[in-house]
């Protein structure tokens, strides 16, 4: 596991993106913060300059859940898109709502980085159980 701090700005989050992505071939990625309306706030753009596509649906379902607990979750910008074989989701940075974020979307992380041939992950059913559709049969 590799953890990074780095200070707001758009050069130093593509860079460590980057980074992560390519150099440390990580399969993961999570950044928290940056993800607001605020004048700094530009993670969801720098994100956007090195991903190779969007997965908007990440962001739709974080944004529900967080609606149904806070009204000012229509200002969050958090989504997900895949770099190479890595799968990259941005969070909001408080805690709270980081839970709330993970917990609307994390069923679907372990089939999406199944699909974009990263490492499979299995997760602890009695934590959080990961959704992947059941295999066809041979014929």
């Amino acid at each position: 596991m590799q953890r990074r701090i780095v200070p707001d700005g758009t050069e130093s989050v593509a860079a460590a993106l980057i980074d992560l992505a390519d150099g440390w071939a990580a399969d993961l990625i999570l950044v928290t913060g940056g993800t607001g309306p605020a004048p700094r706030d530009r993670t969801p753009e720098r994100v956007a300059a090195v991903i190779d596509f969007d997965l908007p649906g990440f962001g739709e379902a974080m944004r529900a859940a967080s609606l149904a607990e806070v009204p000012t979750a229509i200002l969050s910008r958090q989504g997900a898109g895949v770099r190479g074989r890595s799968l990259i989701v941005t969070l909001p940075g408080n805690p709270g709502a980081i839970a709330t974020c993970l917990n609307a979307v994390f069923p679907a992380v372990p089939y999406a980085l199944d699909l974009i041939g990263a490492a499979r992950i299995e997760t602890d059913p009695a934590r959080i159980r990961a959704f992947r559709p059941a295999a066809k049969p041979s014929p």
